[in-house]
């Protein structure tokens, strides 16, 4: 059975890593505020990311995912930033079944939204994979 990792694990290696980055980063919210998990902001730059857990149930984690994806679409037109979607490292091993799953409308969804990216997250050895939606897309 895969490791299980809370949302706050991933949230809080985002935290670190975009700390050591000179990011200045919203505080933590508690559990069932409402708006991004974390708003990081640098100079003329913000990143807005919402961390999901990856969980034991394949039906939880599909949920979470695309939860997490109409959180961060929904908050990407009033702001212009960057908006992730921060997840364990070991969803990548799912993703680009998912993206073929979905068909081109993965593709088209990457393309709407350029600034929508997915983050995997190492909360092991606190590093991200920072890569673009549509870098799932075969």
């Amino acid at each position: 059975m895969a490791a299980l990792v809370t949302s706050r694990e991933v949230e809080y290696a985002v935290r670190d890593v975009l700390t050591e980055r000179g990011y200045e980063l919203s505080i933590a919210r508690n559990h069932g505020e409402t708006g991004a998990d974390i708003v990081a902001k640098k100079g003329d730059d913000v990143i807005l990311v919402e961390a999901i857990a990856f969980k034991s149930s394949p039906p939880a984690r599909a949920k979470d995912f695309y939860e997490s994806f109409f959180r961060a679409v929904s908050r990407i037109a009033p702001t212009k930033a960057l908006c992730a979607i921060a997840l364990p490292a070991r969803f990548g091993m799912g993703l680009h079944q998912r993206a073929r799953a979905i068909g081109i409308a993965w593709k088209r969804i990457g393309t709407a939204f350029p600034e929508l990216k997915i983050w995997l997250v190492d909360t092991e050895n606190g590093s991200i994979n920072q890569t673009s939606w549509n870098s799932w897309y075969d």
